[in-house]
């Protein structure tokens, strides 16, 4: 089974679905129906996110999966948050202690240099 484009191939306009069919019964429904909201992801970021839901959300985790830096990771987060319509970090606080530690601890045991973890916890005071 392919999945629905959501973007036209020949003009990369939106795609608007008109039917649907059921092949148990054979019943076609016609109208317009519109795309849910992950349907507006690419297969690159719909992959991503459930990574990151198989992960429960933990950055760290997802590092060791798909092998990517921790800013790097965020990034993409950042990039599929605005791709749902919303923008990162709109209700954030800041960055929480937890990441703060994650960070100092990866500094300390020399997985990320000084420079990135400064500004790691620059971008989380943001």
């Amino acid at each position: 089974m392919r999945t629905l484009p959501n973007k036209c191939p020949v003009c990369g306009g939106e795609i608007i679905v008109t039917r649907l069919h059921c092949q148990d019964c054979d019943s076609s429904i016609e109208g317009r129906f519109v795309h849910g909201t992950f349907e507006t992801l690419t297969p690159e970021q719909l992959s991503f996110v459930e990574t990151f839901v198989r992960c429960e959300g933990k950055i760290n985790r997802m590092e060791d999966e798909i092998g990517l830096s921790y800013p790097t990771i965020r990034n993409r987060l950042h990039e599929i948050i605005r791709a749902l319509g919303y923008e990162p970090g709109g209700e954030e606080a800041g960055m929480s202690d937890e990441e703060r530690r994650r960070i100092l601890n990866d500094l300390e045991q020399g997985k990320i240099t000084y420079e990135v973890a400064m500004s790691m916890l620059k971008e989380g005071e943001d």
